[in-house]
């Protein structure tokens, strides 16, 4: 069976679990708590250097240590149902608004967070390395996120999902953005009619409560 190295309270694992829920895949789960910096153990670098969650450890041996590569090879060895695309022109779109997605709204969170959090001092990107934090970055970041809210807002304006006319890996990553930004004080509001009606129809798959 495969094991999630997860952590229950951060964004980046809960893109992983709410994959694997979506092609409902049995796997074990293995909590790393971020908070008490078990990442950074002796024990937790054995099994990933890189110091960071998700990681998943595959049946056959793999270690999968990022998003990008746990959602290609979930997608490649449980095709069904289909979260990247089907045809060329929606794995192409799908892939355009899911990396848009992670670095207009997922990675502006971070930076906001990570470059003004009083925990987070010296741990302005995660990783093995410490690196100082850039106030100017958070006020960067905060100001991007408020950007892609409102892009979001109007390109969900006539669509159900933001790729392809499905739901996909970009609405995953977008859900998880929309909710992070909780944690630097943004979320939307009656100016985001249509990011609003989408959280609420994402909001009713199951695997969105994990």
């Amino acid at each position: 069976m495969m094991t999630l190295y997860d952590c229950s309270t951060a964004p980046s694992p809960r893109r992983a679990r709410i994959m694997l829920a979506e092609k409902g895949i049995a796997h074990e789960t293995v909590q790393v708590d971020l908070r008490n910096k078990e990442q950074m153990s002796e024990s937790f670098r054995a099994i990933n250097p890189h110091c960071t969650v998700p990681a998943l450890h595959t049946e056959d041996g793999l270690l999968l240590t990022d998003n990008a590569a746990i959602a290609a090879y979930l997608e490649a060895r449980f095709p069904e149902p289909p979260l990247l695309g089907v045809t060329p022109a929606d794995k192409a779109e799908i892939a355009s608004w899911h990396w848009r997605v992670e670095f207009e709204g997922f990675l502006a969170v971070g930076e906001a967070l990570r470059n003004s959090s009083p925990g987070m001092v010296n741990r302005a990107l995660p990783g093995p390395h410490d690196y100082a934090q850039i106030p100017a970055l958070a006020e960067r970041g905060l100001l991007r996120t408020q950007h892609f809210f409102d892009m979001l807002n109007q390109h969900l304006a006539n669509k159900t999902y933001i790729a392809a006319n499905q739901f996909s890996v970009a609405d995953i990553t977008a859900v998880v953005a929309v909710d992070f930004a909780r944690i630097v004080k943004i979320k939307p509001t009656d100016q985001h009619p249509h990011l609003l009606r989408w959280r609420e129809t994402m909001a009713q798959r199951p695997s969105f409560s994990l």
